[in-house]
């Protein structure tokens, strides 16, 4: 059994998503509830559980603030929400798991059974920091977690030259370091990737506009990278490539 807590502001959240745990995740257990951060706080001490169930916005001090408290980090975290689109996206590239309000049960279920399947709890920590590295205000997101077979590695953004899709996996090739193979698809790195930077110019290849070294023309064209790789233009992308390179 995997023991839990939620902390929300709001009652009818807490009781909505308990029923919801209680109905379809019968693996996990909630020992706790809280109504704001310094609660929450509290209880974490007392009970330690293995999951925290927390919402981001509350009065007194926020979900992010909670956490900045912490001095021990050992649990699994999943962040609800019912909006701010830019801190669901900073806990995207952090790699932690996030549920919409109101909570859908799959979705609920599908992040229940991946906490039950992973062997431990001891990236929270790092990807704590990397999330409070993103959400910096006026700082553009600029640090992204990655999975890969072996664990979480973490990346700045900005040394990725393109990445390559190979069925459900992604690999990535870097400025001063080794590829890596990526347990992510190129469409997730798609959704997550700045726009104004990285262009998929192909549905197999999404590239840094900056490493970009030269363009070849033909049907659809080619682009030479910077690290001598060459990554092909799709002819229904290559009018749009021309647009994004003559704006740079």
């Amino acid at each position: 059994m995997l023991s839990a807590i939620i902390i929300d502001d709001e009652l009818k959240g807490r009781i909505a998503l308990r029923q919801k745990l209680q109905d379809y995740c019968p693996e996990v257990t909630v020992t706790g509830e809280a109504g704001d951060g310094e609660e929450g706080i509290a209880l974490i001490q007392q009970l330690k559980p293995q999951i925290i169930f927390l919402d981001i916005e509350m009065p007194r001090m926020d979900g992010f603030a909670m956490l900045r408290k912490l001095s021990e980090q050992k649990f699994h975290l999943v962040f609800t929400t019912a909006y701010d689109q830019y801190a669901i996206k900073a806990i995207r590239f952090s790699a932690f798991d996030y549920l919409l309000k109101p909570v859908d049960i799959e979705e609920l279920r599908t992040t229940v059974q991946k906490i039950a399947a992973a062997e431990s709890q001891s990236e929270t920590s790092r990807k704590l920091q990397v999330l409070a590295d993103n959400l910096q205000k006026n700082n553009p997101l600029n640090k992204l977690a990655i999975p890969t077979l072996e664990g979480l590695l973490f990346f700045n953004i900005e040394d990725i030259i393109h990445l390559e899709a190979h069925s459900n996996y992604t690999v990535i090739y870097f400025k001063d370091q080794p590829k890596l193979t990526a347990s992510r698809t190129l469409k997730e790195f798609e959704e997550l990737l700045p726009q104004e930077v990285f262009f998929r110019p192909h549905h197999s290849h999404i590239i840094n506009l900056k490493y970009l070294k030269r363009y070849i023309k033909g049907d659809g064209g080619q682009i030479e990278m910077q690290n001598g790789n060459y990554v092909d233009v799709a002819r229904r992308k290559k009018e749009e490539f021309l647009q994004r390179i003559s704006l740079r």
